[in-house]
């Protein structure tokens, strides 16, 4: 799945959100009518379409599970936040109960991009991370867009993680070809 946004806090009490925006294309993404799918980590309803209320005990007496797939009713932006309608989220709280969520299509349908300096996630994730002179450093678990610098997550061979800024400087060759990236990490930065 390619991320396209994360839902943040509600807006109003109609059922709107707003979006942290993770793509360059906002506008095709979050056109009306198109169909988004919700992080793995979610609780999809089997068949995955609609939203289903489930008995918990609380206040309201249900809790709202979010579906595997989210469709855009509309999409506008309001003082530079993106707020999104989508179907079948009616009310604030239905709409509190999506804060987190990640959001994004099916890598499969998206094109590679032209500029070949620049990656979809999903075309990093699983490669092998490799020093210049070879030495297999791990492989790619993820990737954390963080403010200041996109980070690749390196899961390491004996356990644990480590966070290598996805800058030309560290990160000299991404060969998707022969499924590797080629890191030159400064002193210490794998010891972090």
């Amino acid at each position: 799945m390619l991320i396209v946004g994360r839902i943040g806090k509600p807006h109003g009490i109609r059922g709107e959100v707003t979006v942290e925006v993770r793509t360059d294309e906002p506008e095709a993404r979050f056109a009306p009518g198109s169909v988004l799918r919700t992080e793995p980590g979610a609780t999809p309803r089997a068949g995955g379409r609609a939203a289903e209320p489930v008995p918990t005990g609380g206040a309201s007496g249900v809790a709202y599970q979010v579906p595997g797939e989210l469709t855009i009713e509309s999409a506008r932006m309001h003082q530079g936040r993106m707020l999104v309608a989508f179907e079948g989220v009616l009310d604030r709280e239905t709409a509190e109960a999506l804060r987190g969520t990640l959001v994004g299509v099916d890598s499969s349908t998206v094109a590679p991009p032209e500029d070949p300096e620049e990656f979809h996630d999903h075309q990093l994730v699983g490669l092998a991370v490799v020093t210049p002179a070879g030495e297999h450093l791990g492989e790619v678990a993820k990737i954390d867009h963080a403010p200041a610098s996109d980070l690749l997550v390196l899961r390491r061979p004996q356990g644990g993680t480590a966070l290598i800024p996805f800058v030309r400087a560290i990160v000299p060759e991404v060969d998707l070809a022969g499924g590797r990236v080629v890191v030159d990490p400064p002193a210490g930065l794998l010891d972090l």
